[in-house]
């Protein structure tokens, strides 16, 4: 576990870890239902297996975000089977999801939904620009996945949406939603908090004139201080406490 507040907890066993993972993937569940990121089925977010490492765990299909339980989440093979688990998996979930654990090894989460204001920016076509703080957390380490071919079913679509994503921490799926991975379950939720809000606040100012952007350097700068995997985590820890106060049904 961590030594002090600032870090990564580190565990003795592989089967700590796997219910740490769990636990906090659940918390972003209850997280995506109280910020209203649910849109019907729509949505997921899954979590590495650090045991089966070619395995992944997701939210239950037909489950509302608010009502997954550690004891619901299914564990997902190379093949889109659910091996542990009383639930089916969404198949546009397990073609997403299972893409980008394959192409990205170092990445342990990733969280998609179709969220208000990031829908209504995906539909823009455009990169979020660096007028603001949080929103330099993106600098140049988003992109924009620019086809869209209906409901994410086919395993080739799930190829090239991890092939736009690259090796960035986001990917704005352009007319569909937003997508963000981490090397922690921590960090792929905050970024995906922290981009929904981005969009929105572009999507404000834009609306009431020409915003201003911060200057490239000072972008750059910014983005060194607050677009980390570390900060992502950190930024991640006051919500997963608040939420597991409120929920303590989750565990």
């Amino acid at each position: 576990m961590p030594s002090n507040m600032w870090d990564i907890p580190k565990f003795d066993t592989l089967e700590e870890e796997r219910i740490y993972r769990k636990q906090h993937l659940v918390a972003g569940c209850r997280l995506f239902g109280e910020f209203g990121f649910d849109e019907g089925i729509a949505g997921h977010i899954s979590a590495r297996d650090p045991i089966k490492t070619d395995h992944f765990w997701v939210n239950p299909y037909g489950v509302h975000f608010s009502d997954v339980t550690v004891e619901s989440l299914v564990l997902v093979n190379t093949q889109g089977e659910v091996v542990e688990g009383i639930h089916n998996v969404n198949r546009a979930a397990f073609v997403i999801h299972s893409a980008i654990h394959q192409l990205r090894p170092e990445i342990v989460a990733a969280a998609h939904s179709h969220s208000m204001y990031g829908k209504a920016f995906s539909s823009l076509g455009v990169f979020l620009d660096p007028i603001s703080q949080d929103s330099c957390a993106f600098y140049k380490d988003h992109a924009i996945y620019t086809e869209y071919n209906g409901v994410a079913l086919n395993e080739e679509e799930g190829k090239q949406i991890a092939f736009a994503l690259g090796e960035n921490k986001a990917c704005i799926l352009q007319n569909h939603g937003l997508l963000t991975v981490g090397k922690t379950v921590d960090e792929a939720l905050w970024w995906f908090i922290s981009l929904e809000r981005a969009c929105k606040a572009q999507m404000l100012a834009d609306s009431c004139g020409k915003p201003l952007r911060i200057p490239n350097d000072i972008a750059e700068l910014t983005y060194t201080q607050v677009g980390s995997s570390q900060a992502g985590w950190f930024n991640f820890q006051p919500m997963y406490k608040w939420i597991a106060k409120k929920y303590p049904d989750m565990f």
